[in-house]
């Protein structure tokens, strides 16, 4: 029988065919849907936040100065401002996170959740903030001195023993803002012919708009006026204390230059850095309780060297907690045989490392024109005691490291009292941090 025949009835095969799977299906972003979302701006923090810690020390403090400025009351018309509490919480965390241009500080406002958890649905703006930052210098300093005692009283530092060290910063203003007297001159005289034709033209002009721009062109030409002036003023004082200095030490002083002070931050000096070059800065003097790592005085001045800055320093912690620390320990850098002198006259132990002779004579050996404090200071640290005590000034370091860490590597004001308000930020947020973990540890 054929095959036909045989299978004639069976369905005919199809040869089989490559599927095709198609283009792959993919979650691809969609950006522009409209989402509502139930935020709990509580829970975008842990509880142990330090956001959460500067809060709850802010909200214990007495604004009233700052609130009774604000202009807008209850039952009257206007625009109510920022919370004063807001503003100084923000910039205290935002000082703990390396945070120092109130633009950066705006943004952070609306894109971090720790920020937006203190601001509580409150917009703020750079503006406001920027003022805020400089505005009371002395509600910090206050601040700075409530919180020490705050911690004495705890029994969480002692002031018996105090490190006096200094940090230089970089100030904002370049080295090519320096001028020489007769540049300055110049320069004044210019601005005050620009200052005279701005005004000319803002009176002449009968439209609104320019008018208002050539009003903010004269008041940045009074500016750099008022400017060029205190760069004549500072100039001033550089000399004299040149003249001071040239009756012991005539040689040094012939070979230095011609005297320059700038035009963009006139009471910055340039200065020796830690990496050894020469930059326009700060010299920032802190004084901290070591073992607590608390910072408990601070001062900013324009001197490139630490001499002669132990005495200031002792008589501003003597002001502010209302007592001095039995132990002062410092570098060799605050040297000085009449600072000695004087800080043992009035009960100070100094513990510091004497300088080295060239001669490669006993620093410690007692000398003919040492006074009884030099001389048992000399003796001090001849012993293993006071060389056991000296080693913990190390201690102090940590927040100078702790500050640079924090960004504190060149000031974004200008001004030697905006500076020190901004060093007085850094201060208050190390010690309220610092604070709440010694108490946490001694409970």
């Amino acid at each position: 029988m054929a095959d036909e025949e045989l299978f004639g009835a069976l369905p005919v095969q199809m040869i089989a065919q490559a599927f095709d799977p198609g283009r792959p299906r993919l979650r691809e972003p969609v950006r522009d849907q409209i989402e509502l979302r139930a935020v709990d701006l509580d829970s975008l923090i842990a509880a142990d936040h330090p956001a959460r810690v500067i809060w709850d020390y802010v909200r214990g403090l007495d604004l009233r100065p700052l609130e009774q400025a604000v202009r807008a009351r209850e039952h009257t018309p206007g625009q109510a401002p920022v919370s004063p509490r807001l503003l100084l919480a923000l910039w205290l965390y935002a000082t703990s996170e390396g945070i120092g241009s109130a633009r950066a500080l705006a943004r952070m406002c609306v894109s971090h959740d720790a920020y937006r958890w203190l601001c509580g649905s409150v917009s703020v703006n750079y503006h406001g903030l920027s003022d805020f930052r400089t505005a009371d210098a002395k509600l910090l300093d206050q601040l700075l001195t409530e919180n020490v005692a705050t911690l004495s009283a705890a029994h969480v530092i002692n002031l018996d023993e105090v490190v006096q060290d200094g940090v230089r910063v970089r100030a904002s203003a370049g080295a090519g803002s320096f001028r020489r007297s007769k540049t300055l001159h110049k320069e004044l005289k210019k601005a005050r012919r620009r200052v005279i034709q701005l005004k000319q033209e803002v009176d002449d002009d009968a439209d609104a708009s320019n008018r208002r721009m050539r009003a903010a062109g004269e008041r940045a030409a009074r500016e750099r006026e008022a400017r060029v002036s205190a760069a004549l003023a500072k100039l001033a004082q550089i000399e004299a204390e040149r003249e001071r200095r040239a009756k012991t030490n005539k040689k040094q002083i012939a070979k230095q230059k011609e005297p320059r002070a700038s035009t963009t931050d006139p009471q910055a000096r340039i200065m020796k850095m830690a990496d050894g070059g020469y930059r326009p800065a700060y010299n920032c003097q802190l004084g901290t309780v070591a073992n607590g790592q608390i910072v408990v005085a601070l001062d900013v001045t324009a001197i490139g060297s630490d001499r002669g800055l132990m005495p200031p320093m002792l008589t501003q912690i003597e002001r502010r907690h209302g007592r001095r620390p039995r132990r002062y320990l410092i570098d060799g850098g605050f040297n000085k045989n009449d600072d000695t002198e004087w800080a043992a006259s009035i009960g100070v132990n100094v513990y510091g490392p004497p300088i080295r002779s060239k001669h490669q004579t006993n620093p410690y050996a007692p000398r003919h024109d040492d006074g009884p404090g030099v001389t048992a200071w000399r003796r001090r640290m001849d012993s293993p005691h006071g060389k056991a005590v000296y080693k913990r000034r190390s201690m102090g370091e940590c927040i100078n490291a702790r500050f640079r860490q924090w960004n504190l590597r060149q000031f974004l004001v200008r001004g030697r009292l905006k500076v020190q308000a901004v060093l007085g930020m850094f201060a208050l947020a190390n010690n309220i941090l610092q604070g709440h973990r010694l108490i946490n540890l001694a409970t």
